[in-house]
């Protein structure tokens, strides 16, 4: 039987304790958010469309942190949707934020199954992008340019993968311009952890975000969705959220997000600047094992925390096994893409999928969080450079004149 508090000791590596670079793909609860969350967890267990007093007193929490979010992500109380995550969020957004079924849907080739999935399924196309992962504003002109009325837009604030960024007042301006009307949904799942979406997300009409992403709790989310702009309800009901999603309120996950988010606010200027001085160091020192380079040129707009690398003679699957083994948590791209190793789909939009000789290459994502040190950086070093040496041997042994 695994002991009730198993999953908050991290295991500790053959020679020493967890390192953990796979925060992209989740974050642990902040003390904030548990500390706000509590409360609702136990004797404030109200129903918040409740009318007696107990139900009052959730409604009222829930309101509070809706106004909190509200002006964490730059829109009104009204404007801000609560969801079970960042899929449902962007799949909403997608599907229902187009005004009629017979409107085109266009999305970068880049963005994350949720909504690629569900612009495919519409029938929608999809914008090429540059080799730095950013969307190509002259492809999407094109694209607008076609025959038929464009209904929603598509582009992600920060890659999942490379994290690399968009400048959305930029896609907005092409939006405006070849699609007039059209509706700009921005995933901005990644992007909340580091940059301020009052800012950076101000010309999207509709915006995802998901709380686990920046230490709020699993199994909740928002959309932003700006006033005027069309909404149709995918889940029928009990009409919550102003008839927009139906579906008992999350109380203590609302509750935590917004904690969570309000003290990853607070400090975000500090975190930002040593994150990514960390990610820099990261990368440069694994830059100096022969056969590994950053997907992305250094100069390349991206978070602060995402270092991603393209490693030759190494495959992704038994890197990451072995990394796993010595104590090093990382991916080789979106932990929702059916598995680290999955095929992906960013790489080859990129023409990052493959070495240009064809030899294999294998992909390392290692994303840091808010707490991460310079002692975590010269562990993963150490243990990714040992592997990757490891994993190589073989091959040497095979062809010892390769490097001659």
């Amino acid at each position: 039987m695994i002991p009730a508090d198993d999953t908050t000791r991290p295991r500790p590596g053959p020679d020493g304790p967890v390192v953990d670079l796979d925060r992209a793909a989740t974050t642990p609860l902040r003390a904030e958010a548990r500390a706000a969350m509590a409360p609702f967890l136990a004797g404030r267990y109200g129903n918040p469309s409740s009318a007696h007093a107990l139900g009052r007193d959730a409604m009222r929490a829930v309101d509070e942190a809706r106004e909190q979010l509200a002006d964490l992500l730059g829109c009104a109380p009204s404007e801000l949707v609560f969801t079970s995550g960042g899929t449902e969020a962007d799949v909403h957004a997608v599907t229902g934020g187009i005004p009629t079924r017979a409107d085109r849907v266009v999305c970068s080739a880049v963005e994350h199954p949720a909504v690629l999935a569900t612009v495919t399924a519409l029938g929608g196309s999809t914008v090429a992008v540059h080799r730095d992962g950013r969307i190509d504003l002259d492809a999407l002109a094109a694209e607008l340019s076609l025959p038929g009325k464009v209904g929603l837009v598509s582009v992600m604030a920060a890659n999942n993968e490379i994290g690399t960024l968009n400048d959305l007042a930029e896609v907005a301006a092409v939006v405006a311009e070849h699609a007039p009307g059209a509706a700009l949904h921005t995933d901005a799942v990644q992007a909340a952890a580091w940059l301020d979406l009052r800012r950076v997300a101000t010309p999207a009409a509709l915006v995802s975000v998901s709380a686990h992403k920046f230490g709020g709790p699993r199994g909740v989310g928002a959309l932003v969705v700006r006033s005027g702009t069309p909404l149709r309800a995918l889940l029928p009901g009990g009409g919550q959220e102003l008839g927009r999603r139906s579906g008992t309120t999350h109380v203590a996950g609302i509750v935590g997000m917004a904690a969570a988010l309000s003290a990853l606010d607070r400090e975000r200027d500090e975190v930002v600047r040593r994150v990514s001085g960390l990610r820099d160091r990261l990368e440069s020192e694994l830059g100096g094992v022969p056969g590994v380079v950053p997907t992305v040129a250094s100069s390349t707009p991206r978070l602060a925390g995402t270092a991603h690398l393209l490693i030759d003679d190494v495959d992704s699957e038994p890197l990451l096994f072995l990394l796993d083994d010595a104590g090093v948590r990382a991916s080789a791209g979106s932990a929702c893409a059916s598995g680290a190793a999955a095929a992906s789909h960013v790489l080859a939009a990129i023409g990052a999928d493959a070495a240009s000789d064809g030899r294999r290459r294998g992909a390392l994502r290692l994303t840091l969080g808010h707490d991460a040190t310079d002692g975590q950086v010269d562990r993963a070093v150490e243990v990714i450079a040992a592997t990757v040496e490891r994993l190589r041997a073989p091959v040497r042994r095979l062809t010892p004149d390769r490097e001659g």
